[in-house]
């Protein structure tokens, strides 16, 4: 594998670290700031917003550019957002900041696995890919529980400081070990991409990811002040719980991917999805507990993420069916539905919040996963039902 790789996995510890660590210092820039927790949760909300107007509009906006130029441009913008966030006099500046960053993410993950793919052998394609996702993987294990336990140790802007030097690094190894010759795809006409857009299983299943990301983020955003005030953990005990997370969605996107392949996607996000209802709800009942609670996060980071694979690779058989010129555009739209989700959540969570109480989040995400659980198993029956007349319709052809 080419080092060129290695600077795009660096890339993407470094965006994965600074898209989830907010989570954990949410009661922290809450204080800081002097803002109620639903204001300091959209923080999360608008970032995810950046990305998902960032995978498909700017991926489409540059998509004649030379792939390297984009990429350094987006690290650069990457690294300038991180800065924003560090030198932030206030909380609009900071969601400004977020905004910013939203948006190099979007496009990073957009190109990142074709070039990932173009520096490699056909052969060696699906490895190149799984090497740049392994940053996006160690940073959920290692950059967020280190950037929580940083930022409340050295304030939140330590963190933002500290990730603008990872994306810095990152950019220069880019610089200097990505080629600029690297083999670029013909882009989707705007006719294309505006067919996957009008093209209602796909947008079904955009659905289902939005809903069974955002069910999760209705609870997960506001994951620290519970594991606080309900749980009772200090705040520096939060980083060690979100290591724990990590590891269990390093394991459960593996496992995820694994099942998917052998039961097909409907079958495996219909066992995910209908789980972590279950564990969503078992939540509001267990996080008065410490041992309990942390047992639950640990199973509830297995089949939050778990997920992942499956929707990723049922969008992609759908558009090589609905949208066959479109393929890498309908996968783009994906990322975004995911990010549209995490926005939704949050925001929902807030109002929760606001309006009811913090542990009323958990069993409202669970009835939203179950929604996508609803959209999962009418997407399988319509699958059946397009089989069933392929099958009919080649019977024909036969007599």
């Amino acid at each position: 594998m080419p080092l060129a790789l290695l600077a795009l996995a660096l890339s993407a510890f470094a965006i994965g670290t600074t898209e989830f660590v907010i989570v954990g210092l949410v009661p922290t820039i809450a204080h800081d700031l002097a803002v109620s927790l639903p204001s300091a949760g959209l923080l999360v909300s608008l970032y995810a917003l950046g990305v998902a107007v960032g995978a498909p509009v700017l991926t489409a906006l540059t998509g004649r550019w030379n792939r390297k130029a984009v990429l350094l441009s987006v690290m650069g913008l990457f690294t300038l957002g991180n800065l924003l966030a560090w030198l932030a006099p206030g909380y609009g500046s900071l969601i400004a900041a977020r905004v910013v960053t939203g948006l190099a993410h979007g496009v990073f993950f957009a190109i990142g696995s074709t070039i990932a793919t173009s520096l490699v052998s056909k052969d060696k394609e699906a490895g190149a890919i799984a090497l740049m996702f392994t940053g996006l993987t160690v940073a959920l294990v290692t950059g967020v529980p280190l950037g929580t336990w940083i930022g409340q140790h050295f304030g939140w802007r330590a963190t933002f400081l500290i990730v603008s030097a990872l994306g810095l690094i990152a950019l220069v190894g880019s610089a200097l070990l990505v080629p600029a010759n690297l083999r670029q795809s013909t882009p989707a006409s705007f006719k294309q991409q505006l067919a996957v857009l009008t093209e209602p299983r796909l947008l079904l299943v955009y659905a289902m990811t939005a809903l069974g990301y955002g069910g999760t983020f209705t609870a997960f955003t506001y994951l620290a002040p519970i594991l606080e005030q309900v749980s009772g953990f200090a705040p520096v005990a939060v980083g060690l719980i979100m290591l724990v997370y990590g590891v269990s969605v390093a394991v459960g996107n593996i496992w995820g991917g694994k099942l998917a392949d052998r039961r097909g996607p409907v079958a495996a996000l219909s066992i995910i999805f209908t789980a972590l209802a279950a564990i969503l709800t078992l939540f509001t009942f267990t996080a008065g507990y410490p041992l309990a609670a942390v047992l639950t996060v640990l199973v509830w980071g297995a089949f939050a993420f778990g997920n992942v694979p499956g929707l990723q690779v049922y969008v992609v058989q759908l558009a090589e069916k609905h949208a066959p010129q479109a393929v890498d555009v309908a996968s783009g739209l994906n990322i975004a539905a995911f990010n549209i989700g995490i926005a939704i959540g949050a925001v929902l969570g807030g109002a929760v919040i606001e309006h009811r109480q913090l542990m009323d989040t958990p069993w409202i995400g669970a009835l939203i996963v179950l929604l996508a659980l609803v959209l999962t198993r009418l997407s399988g029956l319509l699958d059946r039902r397009d089989a069933g007349r392929t099958a009919l319709a080649a019977g024909g052809n036969r007599g």
